[in-house]
């Protein structure tokens, strides 16, 4: 690698490490180390073809899925880890309600397989077409479709309090409702 590609990669690895982290993050469920342990991974086996990369970011970030796809197909199953039961009360008007939402959230990704966390993590966080993560992955459309459909089911039973406003928010009594409304 000359000079000028070496900075070239070292400005970029200065540049875009915390968001590949939090990427990570995600796809790790959580766990700093394994994230850590995944960028550097991605990063190493980019530099060897750098001189040939037209999009870094994007050439990184599939380096990155196909990696942690790599990683959860290798793991032999084993048992869920299991966590103390989540405050009741995530509606506090103090400003961290935010912030309650992301840990809630974390924590469920956290609960779910590797495989269904990188799938929503890809659709919902990378914002990619099912179209889009079938090709990242190496896997169809449908299979795309039904392991999100499956991800979210499991999601909402494990952290219900995540669908709870936007269920509220749904439900109109039927007192609300003008009359004339139902025709």
């Amino acid at each position: 690698m000359d000079p000028q590609d070496h900075e070239r990669f070292r400005d970029f690895v200065d540049v875009r490490w915390s968001a590949l982290l939090r990427l990570a993050n995600l796809l790790t469920g959580g766990d700093r180390h394994e994230a850590e342990d995944l960028v550097q991974i991605a990063l190493m086996k980019v530099l060897g073809r750098w001189r040939h990369i037209d999009d870094p970011e994007g050439y990184v970030r599939k380096v990155m899925y196909r990696q942690q796809i790599s990683r959860w197909r290798l793991r032999r199953p084993h048992r869920e880890a299991t966590f103390a039961a989540l405050p009741k009360d995530l509606g506090v008007a103090d400003g961290t309600s935010a912030a309650d939402l992301r840990i809630t959230v974390g924590q469920a990704l956290a609960r779910l397989t590797p495989r269904q966390r990188t799938m929503l993590v890809l659709r919902y966080f990378e914002d990619l077409s099912e179209t889009e993560v079938a090709s990242a992955l190496g896997c169809s459309v449908g299979t795309v479709r039904s392991t999100t459909h499956r991800s979210l089911a499991r999601l909402r039973s494990l952290a219900p309090e995540l669908g709870a406003p936007a269920q509220a928010a749904a439900t109109v009594p039927s007192s609300n409702v003008p009359k004339g409304a139902h025709t």
